[in-house]
């Protein structure tokens, strides 16, 4: 640790109680200035962070989870709605039928960006993820700094996520128009006056679950997504069995550009800059490193083998869409409403079908998505970069019980209180 940090260190103890009354913050508060020059550039060394700063949290996470927990939790989470969005979009617009490279281009680079991340929390196996790696790379700043795009990111999109799942789930049982299960409150704007209960009782749901136990929650998440994955592999045959390879190479309209990748390489490029937004979720598995029994063996197959069995996936589900639909005739905001499936008559139950698999999910994605940022929150706590409360781990359960009420409490405002678009 150098000079900065182990002054930084030694006030430790009068920053723990910073927070403690109005008299210790507002003495807090003068001290700002000293404290931010001391900790902008303060770094740690990997063992420091894995043992001492590790140890703020007071009870430990309990390791439980094995490879096979990693990968589910990997697919998981990025198996959600963001292929349902995408794929139509930029199969329409931007690459055509070569949205197929589009996803091997997007994968191959999820990969790299996979093994950065195993490489790290192989080196320091601890629950930060990015936060903690850039922590004692650059210091505390950028660490923070990073961090709290993080949090916010997840905020944001999982908010607009779990809106999400209201626009699907009604398609389970038949019902087209979207906003059938909101509720309009009088007296509140416009945009801002549909409550979302449904949404709300998800996050209620997968809060509980990752207050209760990391394992239950990853033995719900591979349930979940099990299903999930039958539906993908249902949606991959079906194409394959009943789609025609014409329409990998012919427009429907003659006028259009023709071709396999009838936008070329830029179109490739363009579209899997597009496509990327799909994978997103696996550095959330990263986090997961304190409560792995074996991290050096489990981690590497747990990151990297969810990216390989999601980029397959994409790849064959983007295959099947091009060989039912010809490109142009796509529906690029949602590609997999059943349209495709009625032109061949006899298949008008596929909606339902769709709403239940992106239903599955969204949840899936949550439950991933919740259990990554509380432990991103944790460690933040740990680095006194926030109240020290939300680093403490609950002894019995082993799970930051404090940082996962607040954000499951800050979500259900957040829907509440915001107009959170829909992933569509």
């Amino acid at each position: 640790m150098d000079d900065n940090s182990k002054g930084e260190g030694q006030n430790y103890k009068e920053m723990g109680s910073s927070f403690s009354g109005w008299a210790s913050y507002s003495s807090a508060l003068a001290q700002t200035p000293k404290r931010l020059k001391e900790r902008v550039g303060a770094t740690w060394t990997p063992a420091e962070e894995m043992s001492q700063i590790r140890q703020r949290s007071g009870a430990y996470m309990q390791r439980k989870l094995e490879w096979y927990d990693l990968i589910g939790m990997g697919i998981g989470g990025m198996l959600g709605a963001g292929v349902f969005v995408t794929t139509g979009a930029v199969a329409c617009e931007t690459s055509g039928p070569a949205v197929v490279l589009a996803y091997v281009v997007a994968g191959v680079s999820a990969l790299l960006s996979a093994f950065c991340y195993t490489e790290f929390a192989v080196e320091m196996p601890v629950a930060g993820g990015a936060f903690s790696y850039l922590r004692i790379t650059f210091g505390e700043f950028a660490g923070f700094f990073a961090g709290s795009n993080l949090l916010m990111e997840y905020v944001l999109s999982n908010a607009a996520v779990a809106r999400s799942f209201t626009s699907y789930f009604p398609s389970v049982f038949g019902i087209v128009h979207k906003d059938a299960w909101l509720v309009e409150a009088s007296g509140l704007a416009k945009g801002y006056n549909m409550l979302d209960f449904p949404a709300l009782a998800v996050v209620i749901f997968v809060t509980i679950c990752l207050c209760h136990s990391t394992k239950e929650s990853s033995i719900l998440n591979i349930a979940v997504t099990s299903f999930h994955l039958l539906f993908f592999t249902f949606i991959i045959v079906f194409g394959f069995a009943n789609g025609d390879s014409k329409n990998l190479t012919k427009p429907a309209n003659v006028s259009h550009r023709g071709g396999f990748a009838p936008f070329g390489v830029r179109g490739i490029f363009n579209g899997a800059a597009i496509v990327y937004f799909s994978y997103i979720g696996y550095d959330s598995v990263s986090t997961l490193a304190e409560e792995i029994k074996n991290p050096s063996k489990s981690l590497p197959i747990g990151v990297s083998g969810s990216v390989v069995v999601v980029s397959l996936l994409y790849c064959l589900v983007s295959v099947a869409l091009c060989l039912l639909t010809p490109y142009d005739e796509i529906n690029k905001s949602a590609a997999f409403t059943g349209e495709a499936f009625r032109k061949l008559g006899g298949w008008r139950w596929m909606p339902n079908v769709v709403g239940l698999g992106a239903s599955l999910g969204i949840v899936a994605s949550l439950l991933v998505a919740m259990l990554g940022q509380a432990r991103y929150l944790c460690v933040i706590g740990r680095a006194r970069l926030i109240p020290y409360w939300f680093s403490r781990v609950h002894p019995s359960t082993g799970t930051p019980m404090n940082a996962t009420l607040f954000l499951g409490k800050h979500f259900c405002s957040t829907l509440c209180s915001s107009h959170c678009s829909t992933i569509e």
